[in-house]
C-alpha cells in the first residue's frame, strides 16, 4: 500500500508540473510582466516591414508584439490562436521572406497546435485529479494512467508542430538576412512538459501493477495458509489404528 501511494504521489507531482508549465505557454502574451514576457515562440528582425511592430518581433499564442531597444515589451491586440504568418500579421507582402508567402503551411501548423496543447492541457487536469485516486485504487491508477497518456499524445503533436513551424520560421527569417531566434523558455516548458506526462503515465501504471501483485500476493499466502493449516490438523490422526486386523486360521 505504501508503495502505491508513492507511485501515485509522485505521478501527481509530474501531472501538476505539466500543467504549470502549459499554463506558462498559454498565458504568455496574453498576460504582460515578468516572467511571461521572457516566453515567446520566436522572436524576430521586422525592420522595414509596412505595418510591423517594428525592431524586434514575438509570436505567441495571442499575438505578435514587439520589444524596444531597451528591452521592455509593447504588446498589441490580443486574439486566441495567434499563427506564425507574417502577410497576414501585419497585412502585406512587403520585405517579407519569400518562403512565409502564397502558403498557409505555417498558419495551419500554428493554429492546429494551439488546438493541441488545450485538447492535452484539458487531459492532464482530468488526471491530477483522478490521481487522487491513484493513492488508494488500483483502478484509479489505471484511469489516470489512461488520462495521462491521451494528455501526453496531444502534448507531443502540440511539441512537434510546434518545434516545425518555428524553426522553419526562423530560418526563414534569417536567410532574408534577419535576425531571429527561438524562445527558449516556450521550447523548454514544453518539451520538459512532455517529460513529465511521459513518467506519470509509467508511474501511474507501475502502481496500478503493484497494487495487483500485492493484493494476488496476499490472497495466495491467505489460501496457503489454510491448506497448510488443514494438512497439519490430519497429521494428528492415527491411521494404522483404524485398519482392519485379519486373523489367520
Amino acid at each position: 500500500m505504501a508503495a502505491k501511494a508513492i507511485f501515485g504521489l509522485v505521478s501527481l507531482v509530474f501531472v501538476a508540473g505539466a500543467i504549470l508549465l502549459h499554463f506558462f505557454v498559454l498565458l504568455a502574451g496574453a498576460v504582460n510582466g515578468s516572467p511571461l514576457s521572457s516566453v515567446y515562440f520566436l522572436q524576430a528582425d521586422t525592420n522595414g516591414i509596412a505595418n510591423s511592430p517594428g525592431g524586434l518581433t514575438r509570436w505567441t499564442f495571442w499575438n505578435a508584439y514587439s520589444v524596444d531597444m531597451n528591452g521592455n515589451t509593447i504588446s498589441g491586440d490580443v486574439h486566441p490562436a495567434f499563427p506564425l504568418d507574417p502577410p497576414s500579421n501585419f497585412g502585406t507582402t512587403n520585405n517579407i521572406p519569400a518562403g512565409f508567402i502564397d502558403t498557409q503551411y505555417y498558419y495551419y501548423m500554428t493554429r492546429f497546435m494551439f488546438a493541441f496543447n488545450l485538447i492535452g492541457l484539458f487531459f492532464a487536469v482530468l488526471a491530477l485529479f483522478t490521481g487522487l485516486a491513484a493513492l488508494c485504487s488500483r483502478i484509479g491508477s489505471y484511469l489516470s494512467s489512461f488520462l495521462t497518456f491521451v494528455a501526453l499524445v496531444f502534448d507531443i503533436l502540440f511539441a512537434v508542430l510546434m518545434t516545425t513551424a518555428y524553426v522553419k520560421g526562423r530560418d526563414l527569417f534569417m536567410a532574408d538576412g534577419r535576425s531571429a531566434d527561438l524562445g527558449r523558455y516556450a521550447f523548454g516548458f514544453v518539451w520538459a512538459a512532455v517529460a513529465l506526462l511521459m513518467l506519470a503515465t509509467v508511474l501511474f501504471c507501475m502502481g496500478g501493477a503493484f497494487s495487483k501483485s500485492s493484493e494476488y500476493g496476499s490472497s495466495a499466502g491467505r489460501r496457503f495458509g489454510r491448506k497448510r493449516s488443514t494438512r497439519s490438523r490430519g497429521s494428528f490422526i492415527d491411521t494404522d489404528s483404524q485398519r482392519p486386523v485379519v486373523q489367520e486360521v
